[in-house]
């Protein structure tokens, strides 16, 4: 049987973080199941959810651990998947207008009140085109219960948008 483990990894950005990470997995029978990794601003974050084998999931997260000592920091969290199995149906939100402060706290607050689970976002600023400014561009993947009054959550983001004024888009 095998164990989920979640990674957070934070470090100086420099060759070989992803091989020296994957080397310990390795060293423990473990898989490279899913990741996100980048380097922001000189520094090198990633979350990856690896599998191992039971039996080698404390030895693993251990190892891990002391990777600190060549410049990592990992937060490795063992997960038992089990999570509530309600019924729920996913969405994509894209999201495109001037970049201004607070944004993604007031699209995420109409979320949180639907009680709507982020399962991925991805955002990015970038010089606009034609004015001059920043252009803020935003993609989420949404997990939304069963219950919800799709209607009424998407009318809020829409009101949401044109009080912000950007486009935004709320697909399933």
């Amino acid at each position: 049987m095998n164990t989920s483990i979640v990674l957070t990894i934070l470090a100086e950005d420099q060759p070989g973080i992803i091989n020296t990470v994957s080397r310990a997995l390795y060293n423990h029978r473990g898989g490279w199941t899913q990741s996100s990794m980048s380097s922001l601003a000189g520094q090198f974050a990633g979350i990856l959810l690896a599998s191992v084998p039971s039996e080698e999931a404390d030895a693993c997260v251990k190892e891990l651990h002391q990777l600190k000592s060549q410049g990592l920091h990992v937060i490795a969290h063992l997960s038992s998947e089990s999570r509530a199995t309600e019924k729920t149906h996913e969405y994509v939100l894209d999201l495109v207008g001037n970049d201004r402060k607070g944004i993604v706290h007031d699209i995420t607050s109409i979320l949180a009140t639907h009680n709507v689970n982020v399962l991925n976002l991805e955002t990015i600023v970038e010089s606009a085109s034609m004015g001059g400014g920043k252009l803020f561009k935003a993609k989420a993947l949404l997990d939304v219960p069963g219950g919800t009054d799709i209607d009424l959550l998407e009318s809020e983001l829409e009101d949401m948008a044109n009080e912000l004024m950007v486009d935004i888009s709320f697909v399933k």
